[in-house]
């Protein structure tokens, strides 16, 4: 059974169709990659998944379950973790009080668990270091290593990550890239959206390719990105 599905997902902003009709699986530990160009409807198809919207046709599934109603902490309670494009972290707290606090909240750990729970993510997103540095003092890179700690110190089963890649330098993208994969090879499913391909596609198995809110095409890495559609409509490549 898919651990989260979609299907007949479709979402309009007045006269705009920002999701059309977007169905898919996500096996459990499957890595799945979204591209598209800028409004093809990534970021609010993350939204449909999340409940910060709720579409105006289809249903999500988790484990076969309609969440399509539940809020975002339900879901987030449930397992769908996310991190956002833009770091929102507590500013005026540390680096470990941000995660104590997506622990206690979304990962919903007893005040027993969660100090050991967090200092264990902070090792293995390699921020152990920076735990008592105030989360608004960070570099960019750090505060996405921030961001993906605190959607993992919910416990996800399936965790969404929205262009973490984004900003960085080459060794930057390395360094976090190398972090993803370590993360998925434990287990967890992830869906995520980038624009730095090189880093997408060597941590993802399947790519699916949006555009104007309809899904183009779904297949590997290589064979999306060898489509002349996804070439002329992604990279402006003329076909």
């Amino acid at each position: 059974m898919a651990i989260l599905s979609l299907q007949g997902v479709s979402k309009n902003f007045g006269a705009l169709k920002v999701t059309d009709d977007v169905s898919f699986d996500l096996a459990p530990g499957e890595a799945l990659g979204i591209i598209g160009p800028n409004g093809a409807g990534k970021s609010t198809l993350f939204n449909l998944i999340t409940g910060n919207l709720r579409p105006d046709a289809g249903q999500v599934l988790l484990d076969g379950r309609d969440i399509t109603l539940e809020t975002p902490m339900q879901r987030c309670a449930s397992g769908v973790g996310r991190s956002f494009q833009i770091p929102q972290p507590f500013d005026h707290l540390t680096v470990y009080e941000n995660l104590l606090v997506a622990a206690r909240f979304g990962g919903g750990l007893a005040a027993s668990e969660a100090p050991l729970a967090c200092m264990d993510i902070l090792h293995r997103t390699g921020l152990s270091a920076l735990s008592d540095r105030k989360a608004g003092a960070l570099p960019l890179l750090h505060r996405k290593r921030l961001e993906l700690s605190r959607a993992l110190a919910t416990r996800p089963r399936v965790i969404l990550l929205d262009e973490i890649a984004g900003g960085l330098t080459d060794g930057e993208c390395v360094d976090l890239v190398a972090t993803i994969r370590s993360l998925h090879a434990e287990g967890t499913a992830i869906i995520w959206i980038e624009h730095v391909l090189h880093a997408l596609t060597s941590v993802v198995t399947r790519l699916i390719a949006l555009n104007f809110g309809r899904v183009l095409m779904t297949g590997t890495p290589d064979e999306v990105m060898a489509a002349p559609q996804v070439q002329e409509i992604y990279l402006g490549i003329e076909a």
